[in-house]
C-alpha cells in the first residue's frame, strides 16, 4: 500500500512540476514574444497551448476564415512556436519562390519521428545529400519521362481491370474509392518492386490499405505534445502511442516485402531491386558519401504507398462526384473521349495528350479540392522579411492551398465547378498545376513540391477518363445529383466526408471490354 502511495504522489509531483515547467516558458514566450516587432497581424490564443484549440476539425477552413480578417500573411501560435499562414497566391510565392531556400527544411514533429523512421524518409528528411539520393532514386526509377513509359503498360493493364470489375458489378452500387485503390496500389506495386499488393491476394494487402488510411488521419492531426515543451510524454490526445503502433505495424509489413523479395533474387529493374542492389553494393549514388541502407528502403516505400495511393483515390472520388453534379460537363467530356478513342476500344495512355477538355477537368478538381488542403509544413533556417513583416527563425510555415486555389480575387465564381476557365479564352488558359502558377498549387512548389507529381497527375488523368469514357454514372433512384454529399473530412489527405457510390453503366461496345 505505502509502494502505490508513493507512486501517486510521484506522478502529482512530475505533474505539478510539469506545469510549472510549462507556465515558466509561457511565461518567457510572451516575454519575448514582446521583443519581437512587426510580426504578421493574427488571433489572440490561449495561455499555453496558442492558438492550437481554435483549428477545429477542418484546419484549412478555419485558417482560410482567419485570413478573411487578418489578410493572407497572418501570425498564430502554437504552444511556444511561431506558425505563419500564407493564403494567397503572392505571398505563397514569395515563401516558395523568393524564399524558397530559407523554408527548404521542415520542422520537427511526432509523426515523423515515430513513423516515418525517425526523419529517414524522403518528405520528412532535412534538406540535403540523404534527401539528394532518395530523390534521385525516386526519380529515375518512377517519376522521369522514361520511366513512365516503361510502365505505361503496367497502368493499363491494371486499369482494365478495373474496368472488367466494374462492367461484373452489373450495375450494382459500388464504391469507387475502394476499387480505385486497389488499382492505383497495384500499379505503383508493379513499378516498385514487380508484383501486385491486391491483385494476388498477397497478405497483408488489407491491412496496407487500413494502415495508409490511419496514417493519412494521424498525420492531419496537430499534436499539442509538439508544441509545447514537457508534455510529450503525457500524450493528452493519444496520437503518439497510435504512431508507434502504426510503424510497428508498418515496419513488419515492410520487412516481409523486402525479405521476399531478396528471397526470389528477382531483378527486373524495379526500384526495390536497384535499391538492394545499391545496399549490397554499397554504392554512393550521389558522390556526397551517402549508400543506401535497408532504413531508407523501408522509409522511402512507406512514402511511396501511403501518399502515392491515398491522394489519387481520394481526388478521383471527387472528380466522378463533380462530373455527376455537372452532367453537361460529363456529356462534353465523353463527346471528347469519344471523338479521339471512339467506343470500340478503352481509352490508351497515349491518348491523353489529344484531351484538352479532360485537362482543364482535372485542373479544376485539383482547385477545388486539392489533395492535401494544408501544405506539409515548413521551417525558417533564418529570419527573413515579407511583405514587410518580420519572420523570425524557426517560424513554421503554412501554405492554404485550399484557400489560395478559391481566392475570389482571383477566381470568377470561385465555388463553382468550371472547366472551361482553364480553355483557351478562359480567364486561367495558361495556368498548370505544376508549381509554376501559384494560383493554384495542388502539388506544392520549390524545392520540396510533391516528388511523384508527374506519375499522380498522369494517373489521375487516366483515371478520369477512363471512367468517364467507360461508363454512365446513376445515383441511386432517390438520390438528385444536385444534393449530392460534397462534405469534406479533414485528414493529411482531403477525404470526402461520404465515401463517393454509384452505379457503373457500360456505354461502350461489348468488344471494348474484353
Amino acid at each position: 500500500m505505502q509502494y502505490w502511495i508513493s507512486m501517486e504522489i510521484y506522478t502529482v509531483f512530475l505533474l505539478v512540476t510539469t506545469l510549472l515547467s510549462i507556465l515558466l516558458v509561457h511565461l518567457f514566450f510572451s516575454t519575448n514574444s514582446r521583443s519581437l516587432r512587426n510580426l504578421p497581424p493574427g488571433p489572440k490564443g490561449w495561455p499555453i497551448l496558442g492558438n492550437l484549440p481554435q483549428l477545429g476539425d477542418k484546419p484549412h477552413q478555419t485558417l482560410a476564415a482567419l485570413a478573411k480578417i487578418y489578410g493572407p500573411l497572418f501570425h498564430l501560435r502554437f504552444g511556444i512556436e511561431h506558425v505563419v499562414v500564407a493564403a494567397s497566391s503572392s505571398v505563397a510565392a514569395q515563401f516558395l519562390k523568393t524564399f524558397d531556400t530559407n523554408f527548404s527544411n521542415r520542422p520537427p514533429n511526432s509523426g515523423a519521428e515515430h513513423v516515418a523512421y525517425n526523419y529517414q524518409d524522403l518528405v520528412f528528411a532535412p534538406y540535403g545529400s540523404r534527401w539528394r539520393m532518395l530523390r534521385k532514386l525516386c526519380f529515375i526509377h518512377l517519376f522521369s519521362n522514361k520511366a513512365m513509359d516503361t510502365c505505361r503498360r503496367v497502368r493499363e493493364e491494371e486499369v482494365s481491370l478495373l474496368v472488367c470489375r466494374l462492367k461484373d458489378a452489373g450495375g450494382k452500387m459500388v464504391r469507387l474509392g475502394e476499387e480505385v485503390n486497389v488499382c492505383v496500389t497495384d500499379a505503383l506495386a508493379r513499378a516498385i518492386m514487380g508484383m501486385r499488393v491486391f491483385g494476388e491476394k498477397r497478405k497483408g494487402a488489407e491491412e496496407l490499405k487500413e494502415m495508409i488510411l490511419e496514417l493519412m488521419k494521424l498525420a492531419g492531426v496537430f499534436n499539442i505534445g509538439d508544441f509545447v515543451p514537457g508534455i510529450g510524454w503525457l500524450d493528452i490526445q493519444g496520437v503518439v502511442g497510435k504512431m508507434k503502433n502504426l510503424h510497428k505495424r508498418y515496419d513488419i509489413f515492410l520487412n516481409n516485402i523486402i525479405a521476399e523479395h531478396e528471397r526470389s533474387q528477382k531483378d527486373d529493374g524495379d526500384l526495390l531491386s536497384v535499391m538492394i542492389g545499391l545496399k549490397k553494393n554499397k554504392e554512393d549514388l550521389t558522390g556526397e558519401g551517402e549508400t543506401v541502407t535497408d532504413i531508407d528502403i523501408k522509409a522511402l516505400l512507406l512514402n511511396l504507398f501511403s501518399a502515392g495511393t491515398d491522394t489519387t483515390t481520394s481526388t478521383l472520388e471527387w472528380a466522378l462526384a463533380e462530373l455527376i453534379r455537372h452532367p453537361d460537363i460529363l456529356e462534353h467530356l465523353q463527346q471528347e473521349i469519344d471523338g479521339v478513342v471512339g467506343r470500340d476500344r478503352l481509352v490508351s495512355d497515349t491518348d491523353l495528350p489529344n484531351l484538352p477538355f479532360l485537362h482543364a477537368v482535372i485542373k479544376e478538381v485539383f482547385r477545388l479540392h486539392p489533395s492535401t488542403p494544408l501544405s506539409l509544413p515548413r521551417v525558417a533556417l533564418e529570419s527573413c522579411e515579407v511583405q514587410g513583416y518580420h519572420i523570425p527563425k524557426n517560424t513554421t510555415l503554412l501554405v492554404n492551398v485550399w484557400a489560395i486555389s478559391r481566392d475570389p480575387t482571383v477566381w470568377t465564381d470561385p465555388l463553382e465547378f468550371r472547366p472551361s476557365r482553364f480553355l483557351p479564352g478562359g480567364d486561367h488558359a495558361n495556368s498548370d498545376v505544376k508549381g509554376n502558377d501559384f494560383d493554384v498549387i495542388p502539388f506544392g512548389a520549390g524545392r520540396r513540391i510533391c516528388a511523384g507529381m508527374s506519375l499522380g497527375l498522369k494517373m489521375v488523368q487516366f483515371l478520369t477518363a477512363t471512367l468517364a469514357h467507360s461508363f454512365d454514372w446513376k445515383l441511386p433512384d432517390d438520390h438528385l445529383p444536385e444534393n449530392l454529399n460534397m462534405e469534406e473530412a479533414f485528414g493529411l489527405t482531403l477525404q470526402r466526408a461520404e465515401p463517393f457510390a454509384a452505379h457503373p453503366v457500360p456505354r461502350l461496345l461489348p468488344s471494348a471490354y474484353l
